[in-house]
Parts: C-alpha cells; structure tokens; sequence
C-alpha cells in the first residue's frame, strides 16, 4: 500500500500544527492593521493640526505652489515597498503602477526605493535606482526612516534639483484587499493651498504667528511632508498585513480542506485494515475448524 494508517496519522498531525501556525499568523496580521489604522486616525488629527497653522501663515505669507503645472526635471520618485514574506503580489502591483506612470530610463528623475525586493522588481522593469533604504516592519521604523528620507531630500533642494516629490505604495481598500496609489507632495497642490485660505479660523480671537512668519510657515511645511510620508509608510504597513491576512485566509481554507480529505483517507484505510485483519481472523478459523 502506498499510504498507511500511521503514516496519514502522521500527516494530520502534520497539517494541524501548520493550521495553527497559520491561524496566529492570520490573528498577528489582524492586530497590526488594526494598531496602523488607529495610528492613522491619529495622524489625522495631527495634520489638521498643521493645515489650522499653515492657515494663520497664509494671513501673511504665501506657499510656493505649482501654478497648475508639474515641471518635467528635477522629479523625486520614492516607491515603498516590502522584503517580508507572505504578501502574496505585493510588491509586484506596485511596481507595474510604477511603469505605467514613470518612464524607465529617464534622466530627469530619480528614483529612490524602500525594499529590496520592490527593488529588484524595479530594476526588471529596466528602472535605475539611485538610493534603497531598508523595509520597516513596525511602526517604530517608520519615524526615524521619514527623517532620514526627509534629510537626504532636503540635500537636493541646495542644488535646486528637488522640485518634484512623488510618492507611490499600497494602501488597504475599505472592505479587503490594497491597491497601489500615488500622491504628488512636491509642488504643493494649488487647489489645496486656496482651499486652506478659505478656512474659517476656529475661535473668535484671530491667530498670530510668533516670530518670522517665513521660518514658520517653513516649519510647518517640514511637518505636512513628514506627516504625509509617515501617513504613506503607515498605509503601507496595513496594506502589506492586509495582503498577509488575505493570504493566511486562504492557506486556512485549503488546509481546512486538506485535513478534511485527509481524514477521510485516514478512516477508509483504517477500516481496510480493520477489514483485512478480520478475514485473515475467519480465514484461520475456518482452517482450523475443517482439521
């Protein structure tokens, strides 16, 4: 016989451990999206926070804006992607939006990367990386990666060589599942600097901006690009887990099934056996019986 009642025994036991190795991975991916969209919410709020002080910057000074025009050299793309396991195509959807948006080859940007398979898949696509960071997988990686990310953009800025700043990663859909997205930091919106002048102050009492209004308004300009990559690492922390849920929800499925067919085999070779063992039990008596 092929298969025996220990070794389909040894099978299912097999497969119920691998069940419950995915069912707490399942529940860890579960967790940590929830923790990423409460830190969300609560970036949220922080940012409304910053767009109430842009607001009184904007009662005496003006934001550099793109005038409704995006300028084709001195473009930043920085893609984030994931080098953890189990994601499933995670890596793959975002760098196909990547292509269908950049032009591989083109020297008037530059393209930085967060990952190192999001980079490979990149470099297939016949894209040129300038800089790769490594892959965060929490969100206390995310803070101080922004800063470093922020930094060495703000090293291009003295050469007047930053003038656009792209961002593109996933992002978790209201229901299940991600999708890739991408959002334009640098020039800043002029559609959204008009509607921040048309912001109502809150109170009776009208703000006032201590000190230079220039390194203020500048301040706060540093604290929107952090908060929107922070808000984009964090988007991409809960797609990733969201894309590992979906995936250890299948494996559950197809292991639940495989247990199923499994024990099945199990009992009808165990009742083989039990029926062979039976007719060799009547074959002795009747031997026995005609001496």
């Amino acid at each position: 016989m092929s298969e025996t009642v220990l070794s389909l025994g040894r099978k299912i036991n097999v497969t119920h451990d691998l069940y419950g190795i995915v069912r707490t991975m399942k529940a860890i991916a579960a967790s940590n999206i929830a923790q990423y969209e409460r830190a969300v919410e609560s970036l949220r709020l922080y940012m409304q926070a910053v767009e109430l002080g842009l607001v009184a910057c904007l009662r005496h000074s003006e934001l550099p804006t793109d005038g409704g025009e995006e300028a084709e050299d001195g473009r930043l793309v920085l893609v984030i992607g994931s080098d953890y396991g189990m994601v499933g195509q995670f890596n793959e959807h975002l760098a196909e939006r990547v292509a269908q948006s950049e032009r591989p080859g083109s020297g008037q940007s530059l393209l930085w990367a967060v990952g190192e398979r999001i980079q490979a898949r990149l470099e297939d696509a016949g894209f040129t990386l300038q800089r790769l960071y490594p892959a965060p997988n929490s969100l206390s990686g995310v803070t101080p990666l922004v800063a470093q990310i922020l930094l060495d953009s703000y090293e291009l800025t003295k050469g007047d060589r930053l003038k656009t700043l792209l961002v593109f990663h996933n992002r978790p859909k209201l229901k299940a599942g991600y999708e890739p997205a991408s959002q334009r930091l640098l020039p800043l919106d002029a559609e959204w600097v008009r509607r921040l002048s048309s912001i109502p102050w809150p109170t009776i009492k009208p703000p006032e901006v201590i000190g230079s209004g220039e390194i203020a308004l500048a301040a706060l300009i540093r604290e929107f690009l952090f908060g929107s990559l922070f808000k984009a690492f964090t988007e991409s922390l809960a797609a990733e887990n969201a894309s590992r849920f979906a995936a250890m929800q299948s494996a559950e499925r197809n292991i639940e099934e495989f247990q199923a067919e499994l024990t099945l085999r199990f009992h009808r070779q165990r009742q083989r056996a039990i029926d062979e063992e039976l007719a060799d039990v009547i074959s002795g008596f009747e031997a026995l019986s005609r001496r």
